[in-house]
């Protein structure tokens, strides 16, 4: 069939990877450094890549080419998120599930600066499961991971009773949509909150995590707190 679809200029294409990120149905992959459109039926031309791309190599274009296969797209994410999760109760002790229990120090009303209040393991999010029993009921704090270093008092003020994912997706290449996407549906989660850093690459954990509680037809408390890079609370 004759329908618009993108095409990208391979000499104009500087290899940033960008618009394989923007593009949620994984048309678009990186191939000897170069983006490349590798499924017609993955592409629905609506163009989420055009604006992410910064040489302009990204246009429209009507060809023949294969209708667009929401089913195929579907099945192609959830093979990705069991690829991800697969082998994570097992395998490499760094990467086994498991529920910390941290020791309390009532009486007093907060705990001492020196103690962790990490609820689970693993925090990445690539390395995160699904499914896992500390996430039922669970308030989740999803953050960028240079805020626990910038904030001193992170553990007492965020992570203290949350279960709590950490990334960056400028260092993963990776979008953190589709698994935040899936935690959050499977998930009797009661709050979300997003912690960011002020820099600008770290809006993507932001986005991801945003969009993710759109997808997931959910509708729980959520809110974003930006941290200065002098370590300061702007909002």
């Amino acid at each position: 069939m004759i329908r618009k679809i993108i095409h990208i200029d391979q000499e104009k294409c500087n290899g940033c990877g960008l618009c394989a990120k923007a593009c949620h149905e994984s048309a678009i992959g990186m191939v000897d450094g170069k983006a490349k459109l590798l499924r017609d039926d993955y592409c629905d031309g609506l163009g989420d890549c055009l604006p992410a791309c910064p040489t302009g190599a990204i246009t429209f274009v009507e060809r023949e080419a294969a209708a667009y296969d929401e089913a195929a797209v579907l099945a192609n994410k959830r093979e990705k998120i069991q690829a991800q999760t697969s082998g994570v109760t097992g395998g490499c002790p760094g990467s086994r599930s498991r529920t910390l229990k941290q020791a309390e120090t009532a009486p007093a009303p907060v705990p001492p600066a020196s103690a962790s209040e990490l609820r689970q393991w693993p925090v990445q999010i690539k390395l995160a499961p699904v499914r896992a029993p500390y996430f039922d009921g669970a308030h989740l704090l999803v953050a960028a991971d240079c805020t626990a270093y910038a904030y001193g008092n992170f553990h007492q003020e965020f992570i203290r009773g949350k279960v709590t994912l950490i990334g960056c997706p400028k260092l993963d290449a990776v979008d953190y949509t589709e698994k935040l996407t899936e935690i959050l549906r499977q998930n009797p989660i009661k709050s979300l909150t997003i912690v960011r850093m002020e820099v600008p690459c770290c809006g993507g954990i932001e986005r991801a995590a945003v969009t993710a509680l759109k997808n997931s037809g959910k509708f729980i408390p959520w809110q974003t707190i930006t941290i200065s890079v002098d370590g300061r609370i702007l909002d």
